[in-house]
């Protein structure tokens, strides 16, 4: 488990909140009406809780553990300690688990007993039929490990769907803000390495919502036709319906593409589509953004409504770096702001003196003299705005590796717990569960999908363990036969995936899970079937 002192954090935070204070300058208290139901009643920590407690972690040259910044807000940390330690609890707590179980007897109470043990270490019951055959052959672990994995998501998913259940004020603020700032869509190509899973809910914090479409791509390197097309559906919708906004409001659109690299191992723990090269994976996705618009401008004529913007993260500490664009909404990879950088020379200002260094520092990239870096003026307010926001939020992201990790994330590599096939679990956002390979034929994604197989080859069947692949497709229930084919679309994957890796299924280490699931955000998740 990769969350150490998570309980500690957030009984810390609820105590100031008692005692009226939430930060240790400024005299920050957080709202009451603050929604985020990842936090749970006070209780002492759980059998599986406390073992996750006292592990040593790496540190490293960020500010040291407890420091505070006046523009973080720990409460929300606090809660969202609590959601990672609950839904990474689940994942971690399958092996000793399954050991126990292992070591039980086969007499006439062993399954009463085998499900006893998972219901006190990870929170749900085995398949009973896997238990009752185990006194002809021994117990199947692969399958049960399989099954385990499957639960956990299951789980996970389900907890960050009542989140979302939850938290409707705070989409709709979101989304307020970002037609305040104009733009009435925002589109991000993160990734798909499972070091950005949490890239939404955690590093820039921003609440799931309808209004922001994300899809992972291996090295940020996402398909411009089918976002132009995406952008097609959001003009129309706006020309029939006005929806979010009319056609002559003058908001934009907005494409975002995130890159990653490691401060601490940058030519081994980089992406690994661009060969763990910061300025290969930097410029693939710049070219990108610009492939995509222009692409709007030479179909529409209408380039004025798009914006782009291009983010980089270091997977270490989840520290962003913002390419400001400049007044033609052009971008550098020389004119950035480095948050963590700012984050160490803001830790000591006030609150208000912070903030006026955030903006300050948005604004100092292009006022650079010609040469390196030189833009045409500055942004528009509205991406001046949005940028300091996403800044901000990151702020309370770098404290919160610093308080539960010493600065530093100790899995500073691959460390999923299972592979996701298809269009993914759009509502389980969180650092290094999944690996997410988006295709519609293996054919198109076998690169992807060779790159996934190869890092649990590593994680799991060296050590004996097979590998889940969660294999699922959304489907639309206007559309009449959406269902049926997304069905068949996973069925078709699945067989191909199969194939592909038929040593691997011949040895019991692939099981498949499919599932699927209606369009829109926190729809039930429809099990199909667990193959092996």
């Amino acid at each position: 488990m990769n969350t150490r002192g998570a309980y500690n954090l957030r009984a810390r935070k609820a105590a100031e909140r008692r005692s009226g204070r939430s930060r240790s300058r400024g005299g920050y208290v957080a709202p009451a009406s603050l929604a985020n139901p990842m936090l749970v009643p006070e209780k002492s920590p759980s059998k599986v809780e406390k073992q996750f407690q006292g592990s040593t972690k790496k540190q490293r040259d960020m500010p040291v553990l407890g420091t505070q910044h006046p523009l973080a807000d720990g409460y929300i940390n606090a809660r969202l300690a609590y959601c990672e330690d609950s839904v990474k609890g689940r994942f971690d707590a399958i092996v000793p688990a399954l050991k126990q179980i292992a070591a039980l007897p086969y007499g006439a109470d062993f399954v009463e007993r085998a499900q006893e043990i998972a219901r006190q270490s990870v929170g749900f019951d085995l398949p009973q039929d896997l238990l009752e055959n185990a006194w002809v052959g021994g117990v199947d672990m692969k399958a049960l490990y399989a099954q385990c994995s499957f639960s956990a998501l299951k789980a996970a998913a389900d907890q960050f769907v009542d989140d979302l259940n939850q938290q409707v004020e705070t989409v709709q603020d979101t989304r307020n803000f970002f037609l305040d700032c104009g733009f009435h869509a925002v589109d991000i190509s993160p990734c798909a390495d499972g070091r950005l899973k949490g890239l939404t809910r955690y590093i820039l914090r921003l609440p799931l919502s309808s209004f922001t479409r994300r899809k992972a791509y291996a090295g940020a390197l996402f398909d411009v036709e089918t976002d132009v097309h995406h952008w097609e559906e959001t003009e129309l919708k706006r020309f029939r319906e006005g929806i979010p906004t009319t056609v002559d409001s003058g908001t934009r659109y907005l494409k975002m593409a995130v890159y990653h690299t490691s401060s601490s191992d940058p030519k081994h723990q980089g992406c690994a589509a661009h060969g763990s090269n910061e300025h290969l994976a930097l410029d693939a996705a710049l070219e990108r953004l610009y492939q995509f618009r222009e692409a709007i401008e030479n179909s529409f004529c209408c380039g004025a409504s798009t914006d782009i913007l291009l983010i980089g993260v270091d997977t270490d500490t989840d520290a962003i770096k913002i390419h400001v664009p400049d007044g033609n909404g052009d971008i550098s990879q020389h004119r950035v702001v480095d948050n963590g950088q700012l984050y160490k020379d803001t830790v000591n200002m006030t609150a208000d003196e912070a903030r006026i260094a955030v903006y300050e520092a948005i604004s100092h990239p292009n006022q650079q003299s010609p040469g390196w870096g030189a833009g045409e003026g500055e942004p528009h307010e509205g991406m001046r705005k949005l940028i300091a926001n996403l800044l901000i939020n990151n702020l309370s992201q770098i404290e919160y590796v610093a308080d539960l990790y010493g600065s530093s994330y100790p899995d500073i590599g691959h460390a999923e717990r299972y592979i996701s096939v298809g269009d993914g679990f759009d509502e389980v956002q969180m650092r290094n569960v999944a690996y997410y390979a988006h295709l519609h034929t293996l054919e198109e994604g076998v690169a992807d999908m060779d790159v996934g197989i190869k890092i649990f080859s590593g994680l799991n069947v060296m050590k004996g363990l097979p590998i889940p692949v969660a294999i699922h497709y959304r489907y639309n229930t206007k559309v009449p036969g959406s269902r049926d084919r997304a069905l068949a679309k996973a069925d078709r994957v699945e067989k191909a995936i199969r194939n592909r890796y038929s040593d691997l299924a011949a040895q019991g280490m692939l099981f498949c899970q499919i599932s699927v699931q209606d369009k829109p955000l926190g729809s039930e998740i429809e099990i199909v079937e667990v193959r092996s």
